[in-house]
């Protein structure tokens, strides 16, 4: 797992790089990209997803965007959605994004990784591993009353970590030479 500190101007352009080299890595060139941006737009620490989902859905990339300030990806809708991808696309490639809660120290870093998340584990919520990269920033710290702290999150951050995340990706998305189309 790699870490990038979102305040740090370079880290879009560093967090792209490697997005993409994980990309190439990974995906097999027939497989379409899935963007999964999973959270809610009901409270704050929760909307990084949402927010990003809809930036990228506006900048129109190739690959399939699910998960929106207007059509969110949450724990109610996760199981329907992934149905909804393997049944539509063969052997999609997910790049799975949502909020964690951290380390005081690494609120406003973001992590990157191989294999899947679990969208919310700091709720206790029993929720299926997804994507085959796993994209996640650190909101706030983590504490015992974690649906607390969700709710009371910096918009600020959130929004830094939105926008820094979202180059990323089209910066990504755009040095890929092939990439198949998704409907």
């Amino acid at each position: 797992m790699k870490y990038y500190d979102a305040n740090d101007i370079q880290t879009p352009l560093l967090f792209g790089q490697d997005l993409l080299s994980l990309i190439n890595t990974h995906r097999k060139l027939s497989q379409p990209i899935v963007i999964l941006c999973i959270g809610t737009d009901r409270a704050t620490g929760d909307c990084l997803g949402p927010l990003l989902g809809s930036y990228l859905v506006s900048q129109r990339t190739n690959a399939l965007i699910l998960g929106s300030l207007v059509e969110p990806v949450h724990a109610v809708n996760l199981d329907s959605i992934l149905e909804y991808i393997y049944n539509t696309y063969e052997d999609p490639f997910i790049i799975a994004i949502d909020a964690c809660l951290g380390t005081k120290e690494h609120i406003g870093y973001i992590t990157l990784e191989t294999g899947g998340l679990y969208p919310g584990e700091s709720t206790n919520k029993s929720l299926p591993c997804v994507g085959n990269i796993a994209i996640t920033g650190i909101v706030n710290r983590a504490v015992s009353s974690n649906f607390f702290v969700l709710q009371s999150t910096r918009l600020h951050t959130v929004i830094t970590l939105s926008n820094v995340i979202s180059k990323g990706i089209c910066f990504a998305l755009e040095k890929m030479s092939t990439l198949p189309k998704v409907l």
